[in-house]
């Protein structure tokens, strides 16, 4: 496993793993290391057949604060290769991150603000603490929600997109289960509970049966119907049937017993 200097990553023996943004006296910001690591490390994930879901958390007080001032500062410098070479990393880690074939868990507290706001539409589900705050606030400085724009539509819809993209106002966690971005919202005192409880919900499903769901539903985007999308399903569906996990998991149905991947949970 690679080693990380903005990361953390830590695996859990239930077989999931937990990667933590590690920059608490910067509040999180990524910089142009940690979008390279957050690169790497999720394609070590993305390979790694043994895990079964992915925890993304920040250390600290804060989820993510965004952008990291100094970097920003020195980017403002360069010309528009640098500019564009720089965006496209950051759209490498948003893209990686939104196809990684394994579920992924975002648990937010504190700020989530720019690009981290594009890091949680980018998970399967997200959790958050009532402190969660949420903002898209580049219009602010004469900048724009680019790359994660097209993340942003699919977790909130275009409408609010607009709104907050526009307006640059900030919102709550309430709010940001009204629009969908967090499945749930808790004290800060209850977060660690909640979040043991999501993942003792994960670790009931069999691992190859949420990739498989979840490759499907990628395909699926908004659901247009179409002859490809309707072999996609088909496919999956009878491949799980006959695959070992999904006789498996028949059998222990109709034998009234736990299936075999619930055995360590």
């Amino acid at each position: 496993m690679s080693e990380f200097t903005t990361l953390s990553l830590e695996r859990d023996p239930r077989g999931f793993a937990t990667l933590w943004l590690n920059r608490p006296q910067r509040h999180n910001a990524f910089d142009a290391l940690m979008i390279s690591e957050l690169i790497a490390v999720i394609d070590e994930i993305a390979t790694d057949t043994s895990l079964r879901f992915l925890l993304l958390r920040g250390r600290g007080r804060h989820f993510c604060a965004g952008a990291d001032l100094e970097w920003m500062r020195k980017a403002a410098q360069l010309d528009i290769h640098a500019n564009l070479a720089d965006a496209e990393q950051l759209a490498q880690l948003m893209y990686a991150l939104h196809a990684l074939p394994l579920p992924c868990l975002a648990v937010v507290q504190g700020a989530a603000f720019g690009g981290a706001v594009g890091l949680v539409a980018c998970c399967d589900i997200a959790i958050g603490s009532e402190d969660a705050l949420f903002a898209l606030s580049e219009v602010r400085i004469g900048l724009a929600p680019a790359v994660i724009s097209p993340f942003l539509v699919q977790a909130i819809g275009e409408r609010a997109t607009r709104r907050y993209a526009l307006s640059a106002e900030r919102f709550d966690a309430r709010r940001a289960c009204e629009l969908g971005l967090l499945a749930e919202f808790c004290t800060a005192e209850e977060l660690e509970a909640r979040v043991e409880h999501w993942i003792a919900q994960l670790l009931q499903n069999s691992p190859q049966a949420m990739r498989a769901t979840k490759a499907l539903l990628r395909e699926a985007g908004p659901g247009l119907l179409g002859d490809d999308l309707r072999r996609a399903s088909e496919t999956t569906i009878a491949r799980l049937r006959v695959s070992p996990e999904g006789q498996e998991g028949l059998a222990a149905f109709f034998d009234k017993r736990p299936p075999a991947w619930q055995a360590d949970t």
